[in-house]
């Protein structure tokens, strides 16, 4: 198992060698090939900003997850979203505008955050908050995404703007994807990756990891399939249990050191994909990432918090600056009490520990 896994190296690393593929395969997709040898160029730059801010003592991650709405289309089995009441099918109040978001941006890539992920609900509802992300090349937005709202319009914003990355939510065939996902989502997820893959546009998947379908997500024909249909990035999710009922979901540790250890074995396997796990790659980077150590959340109303998983925060973006919520009582006290580093039996060490951070919030 490696040791001091390094997520931003990684990613910058993985960037390349699709670069390296890319121009190999005799130019087949130059716009693909283009806009990643730029973002590599961007993203070197943002890590000597963040660099410059280590050497003040402030630690800048490479990542915020953006929460840019609540509101959701579908009702996923054990969504935490759903259970923190975070997601609704209601048009919410008071979330944060276009605008609002833009700001965000603007901040983030001046701070030398170069990875944003575009997370909800679900974000295709915000299609205008995804325009305002057009205009920032030197990010790139994965947006996680169910996929059903992926149509020829967006199809076309992707392909022009290649800063935007389709993260399809997928939890294995069409058995165990409909099982959590509702009836008809797997033929429409199948839908669009054949479109992306027959349109050269790049897009991703991601795999909520439960003790159900571990084995079938890992298998080397489910691996093999999803790289013929041309995705580039597949993120590993360990399941977050929302109450009792769904503990029995959640992997054991055994279970989650093979997670690891295949990960490992794909990453040597297929050098033209980047293979990501939460939070078994916090594990290999020296624990819990969140609070700003490596990322953080920043919910559909402004608040800034540690990850989605732990939606408590002492601090809103609108009566701040990104910079000064990095810096909260909240993240300073979880990077500092060693509560980050504890260990954990389920997919979230905050999650596990909730009673802690609620009495760090009234402090």
């Amino acid at each position: 198992m490696a040791e001091n896994f390094n997520l931003q190296e990684y990613l910058a690393n993985g960037a390349e060698n699709i670069i390296k593929n890319a121009i190999s395969a005799t130019f087949k997709n130059p716009k693909e090939t283009l806009f990643l040898a730029k973002f590599i160029k961007y993203s070197r730059k943002a890590s000597k900003i963040r660099k410059q801010y280590e050497k003040k003592g402030i630690n800048i991650p490479a990542f915020l997850i953006a929460s840019i709405t609540s509101r959701c289309n579908l009702h996923c089995t054990g969504c935490y979203s759903r259970a923190n009441d975070n997601c609704s099918d209601d048009i919410a109040i008071e979330q944060l505008s276009d605008s609002d978001w833009e700001d965000i941006f603007t901040q983030s890539r001046d701070l030398g955050i170069n990875f944003i992920v575009l997370a909800g609900g679900e974000p295709l509802i915000r299609e205008d908050v995804i325009l305002k992300a057009c205009n920032f090349p030197e990010i790139l937005f994965p947006v996680f995404t169910n996929g059903t709202m992926l149509d020829d319009s967006y199809f076309k914003l992707i392909d022009k703007h290649r800063n935007i990355i389709p993260i399809l939510s997928i939890e294995g065939d069409r058995q165990l994807t409909d099982f959590r996902r509702g009836d008809g989502v797997y033929d429409q997820l199948m839908s669009s990756m054949n479109y992306m893959n027959d349109n050269d546009l790049i897009f991703g998947a991601s795999i909520t990891i439960t003790k159900d379908n571990l084995d079938y997500a890992l298998s080397k024909d489910y691996i093999n399939g999803l790289y013929e249909l041309g995705c580039k990035v597949l993120f590993f999710i360990e399941f977050v249990p929302v109450d009792a009922d769904t503990i029995d979901l959640t992997i054991t540790d055994s279970q989650r050191d093979y997670l690891l250890s295949e990960i490992n074995n794909l990453r040597d396997r297929y050098d033209d994909m980047l293979f990501m796990s939460f939070p078994g790659d916090e594990k290999e980077s020296g624990g819990c990432l969140a609070a700003g150590r490596g990322f953080f959340h920043i919910n559909s109303h402004g608040g800034a918090e540690p990850c989605p998983a732990s939606p408590y925060s002492d601090i809103n973006v609108k009566d701040t600056s990104v910079l000064d919520a990095l810096q909260s009582n909240l993240f300073k006290s979880l990077r500092s009490n060693g509560l980050l580093m504890d260990h954990h039996e389920g997919g979230c060490v905050l999650f596990e520990h909730e009673k802690e951070v609620k009495k760090l919030l009234k402090k």
